[in-house]
């Protein structure tokens, strides 16, 4: 039997020094959606997929996916041809966070959507590396600047499939302080697409 790399996850999530939920996964359709991957259990990525539903980080600020739920779904379903990469994860105002080649014969590394520049950055981090950070703390650092008094239990009132948007945008100049913007939980899917929209729209 194949050596699983889920019991280094679960090591890493509870000595996380914030709160993590590991969400349950469907059998079935993890394993198909682990099968459409191509890839095993001995990798992070693939174990995550295979044991959870996804995980939830810091309050449910960070939604790593996996094998999928009812609110979240699973990595394979939210590739991105576009980008020749995977979604592995979002943020809760929409930030995207996308594992693919930086180019032609490179190693796939993670890539960031930042909601508040519009712009996409190279982590120069592999999906263990990533995620390894994510859970011992780096998230932390990673947010600052992009969280205000009482953030916590604000996010950790919000579904896993609904990110907070915030008027005005993040990316504005008179959106960057958050304790004074106006805040409401939408769909996810609603969140990505308008900073997409807005992407486009300012010809990024």
């Amino acid at each position: 039997m194949q050596q699983s790399a889920w019991p280094e996850v679960l090591e890493a999530v509870a000595g996380a020094p914030y709160p993590v939920e590991v969400l349950p996964a469907d059998p079935e359709r993890a394993r198909r959606c682990l099968d459409g991957l191509e890839i095993t259990e001995r990798s992070w990525l693939g174990a995550v997929t295979l044991h959870s539903g996804g995980l939830l980080i810091d309050h449910g600020w960070l939604r790593v996916l996996g094998g999928g739920t009812d609110t979240l779904p699973d990595v394979l379903a939210e590739a991105d041809p576009s980008r020749g990469g995977l979604v592995i994860a979002y943020d809760v105002l929409g930030g995207i966070f996308i594992w693919a080649p930086a180019g032609p014969g490179a190693a796939p590394t993670v890539h960031y959507f930042a909601p508040d520049s519009l712009r996409w950055e190279d982590l120069d981090l592999g999906y263990g590396q990533w995620l390894g950070a994510m859970l011992s703390g780096a998230l932390t650092g990673f947010a600052e600047g992009l969280r205000w008094p009482g953030w916590a239990e604000e996010v950790a009132q919000a579904r896993p499939d609904q990110g907070i948007n915030t008027f005005p945008p993040l990316w504005t100049k008179e959106g960057k302080d958050l304790s004074a913007v106006s805040r409401k939980a939408i769909p996810l899917t609603e969140l990505v697409s308008y900073h997409q929209h807005c992407v486009e729209q300012l010809g990024g």
